[in-house]
């Protein structure tokens, strides 16, 4: 799907469930403004849980429930909606995954665990700390990085090293 139709359909979709979140925004492809859009991915820290399952149970559901850390629905225009659930502790973590690309997200977890640091249940780890990542420039700052923006997370490979 083209990237101007998908950006619509994404827009219609956080409108709709905005009133039963804190914060909600557009992740994936979308949010990189890729030409092409494979599905529409979105980050959400729900505020209303029963109004904002009400909504996403209105979906078609593939997996996951939307009270869990993540589901996924078909949306009636035809293309996958990929939604994530997040805490205000760990928005910048699952943001920053989330808007990926894949490679660079799987760099983002190499560089890491290079670092001595774990990604586990949705948060990153220093041990037996959990780290708090409220922004997505948080991730970029533990992980010692220049904050990339999304745009620029479009390429076929990356290699970060530890400095």
């Amino acid at each position: 799907m083209k990237l101007e139709k998908a950006k619509v359909i994404a827009d219609k979709y956080v409108k709709i469930l905005k009133p039963f979140c804190r914060r909600i925004e557009i992740a994936g492809s979308v949010r990189r403004e890729k030409p092409e859009v494979g599905d529409i991915e979105i980050v959400a820290i729900i505020k209303y849980l029963w109004n904002f399952t009400y909504e996403v149970n209105k979906l078609k559901k593939v997996k996951g429930e939307p009270y869990g850390k993540y589901t996924q629905r078909i949306l009636p225009e035809g293309i996958k909606l990929d939604l994530f659930i997040a805490t205000e502790k760990n928005w910048g973590n699952i943001f920053l995954i989330r808007t990926g690309n894949w490679q660079f997200s799987k760099q983002i977890m190499i560089r890491a665990l290079r670092l001595g640091l774990k990604q586990r249940d949705g948060y990153l780890w220093q041990g037996q700390e959990r780290l708090e990542c409220k922004e997505e420039e948080d991730m970029f700052q533990i992980l010692k990085l220049d904050y990339i923006s999304p745009q620029m997370r479009n390429k076929e490979s990356y290699a970060f090293t530890v400095n």
